[in-house]
């Protein structure tokens, strides 16, 4: 998965971007009671070759949150597409955001208000269900051969459930897009893809101040290879933009994005990733009773 071409790079944030789409439009075919002959979701992962083998459901209201797209072996074959591409995951965990519908509404909102009071979602029944995901795709196809994408929320729970999965010993190299992540094969690396007019990505982008720098270097340098634990790249909006436009998942699928990569000791990321670089305290030998 690790591609130095930057069109390769561009490519793959492109065809991430459009897997969480087919997510939010999975609830959306769901909430309309579309069927499989009107459906829309299929078309954004049948044109590159992936098929639908899992839905991940909120068992509080049964919503759609997430899937498991896999490649597509007889899809690619009929279109005269003899191997998988050169960094084409064999699967990928999609997770999508908030959304703003009836039937939604209330339980993404309270996993919205969850990681905003404790920076974390691992109380949300969303996040076993998508660990469990993810595990599954990883022991099956191995870790380097997965990926997971999440936009918004999503992202949230993509980056909480792949710390959980590498601080259990699995190391991959795992995007997540949207306000979105990666991962870096044995350290894990998050890319996060922000645009500078979204306030709600702008805690990530804050750097730690000077008091901090020095743990927070420690922390983003990763466990010994020196590497930025976390790639912040940055879109600068063209004059203002308004909220849902800077926030929204549509620009991370276009093809003539302007980023810039910047790397920050952001305090947000450095508080997340803080316990996957360090390690607990020894504790002393107790002796057993006689």
């Amino acid at each position: 998965m690790i591609c130095v071409c930057r069109k390769k790079e561009n490519y793959k944030r492109t065809v991430f971007s459009c897997f969480i789409q087919a997510v939010y439009l999975l609830e959306i075919d769901r909430q309309e009671n579309r069927t499989e002959e009107n459906a829309l979701a299929p078309n954004w992962w049948r044109s590159f070759k992936y098929k639908l083998t899992q839905t991940l459901i909120d068992e509080r209201d049964g919503s759609i949150f997430g899937a498991v797209l896999e490649w597509d072996r007889a899809a690619a074959l009929a279109d005269m597409i003899l191997i998988r591409p050169s960094g084409a995951p064999k699967a990928v965990l999609a997770l999508r955001g908030t959304l703003l519908k009836g039937p939604t509404i209330r339980r993404d909102i309270e996993d919205d208000l969850r990681f905003l009071a404790w920076e974390s979602l691992r109380g949300s029944v969303r996040f076993k269900v998508a660990l469990e995901a993810l595990k599954s795709v990883a022991e099956m196809y191995g870790s380097s051969n997965i990926c997971v994408a999440g936009h918004s929320l999503g992202a949230g729970f993509a980056l909480q459930v792949g710390k959980a999965l590498a601080k259990e010993g699995f190391r991959s190299w795992i995007p997540l897009l949207g306000y979105k992540t990666s991962m870096g094969s044995k350290n894990w690396a998050p890319n996060l893809y922000v645009n500078n007019s979204d306030y709600i990505c702008c805690s990530y982008t804050d750097p730690d101040g000077a008091e901090d720098k020095k743990e927070a270097d420690k922390e983003n340098a990763g466990p010994a290879n020196g590497q930025a634990a976390v790639k912040l790249f940055v879109m600068s909006s063209k004059g203002k933009q308004k909220f849902l436009e800077a926030h929204g998942l549509e620009q991370w699928w276009s093809d003539d994005v302007q980023l810039q990569q910047a790397l920050h000791n952001s305090k947000l990321m450095s508080r997340q990733l803080k316990s996957l670089y360090t390690f607990p305290a020894t504790r002393p030998a107790q002796r057993m009773p006689q």
